[in-house]
């Protein structure tokens, strides 16, 4: 049986400090997360072409050869990449630990208008507005990893 959110978050949320009594990040950003694919031209299509990242680098995986590692400017300095391990068989995605639950990217509201749109003219199912998130919405890559698109701000979690 699951605990009481509440009881069990009761220790993490006082570790949360006050925005004023917050030490800034040691990092700078995401340089890049790095992810597998099975196909790499689908996985342009899906990247570049309907969320409107553009692919900008594309070379040899060092430590696997034959394999491809690209590259997709998601803004603000920051990359997605993509391995592929020709191959190997690939397992379907799941959700476990370790994994990955969704990735989210934050959008400007003109863009995320226009990306809702391509993905109707496309006829891709996403979830969102069936969740109770107007500006948030939910899709899966060619291999099933969710990728979140959203209007909030970089550093803000209020999500409606």
């Amino acid at each position: 049986m699951a605990a009481d959110f509440a009881t069990r978050a009761a220790g993490w949320i006082a570790l949360v400090r006050p925005e004023a009594d917050r030490p800034p990040s040691t990092a700078r950003g995401v340089h890049h997360a790095a992810f597998i694919c099975s196909d790499v031209d689908a996985t342009i299509a899906f990247y570049q072409d309907l969320l409107g990242f553009p692919l900008v680098e594309v070379f040899e995986n060092r430590d696997y050869e034959g394999s491809a590692h690209l590259f997709f400017d998601i803004g603000n300095g920051n990359m997605l990449a993509f391995f592929d391990f020709p191959g190997y068989e690939h397992p379907e995605f799941h959700e476990t630990l370790g994994g990955i639950q969704h990735l989210a990217l934050s959008m400007a509201p003109d863009e995320f208008a226009a990306l809702k749109e391509r993905l109707h003219a496309a006829g891709v199912e996403y979830r969102g507005p069936d969740l109770g998130v107007a500006n948030s919405v939910y899709v899966r890559d060619p291999d099933g990893l969710q990728v979140e698109l959203c209007t909030a701000p970089l550093l803000n979690t209020d999500f409606d």
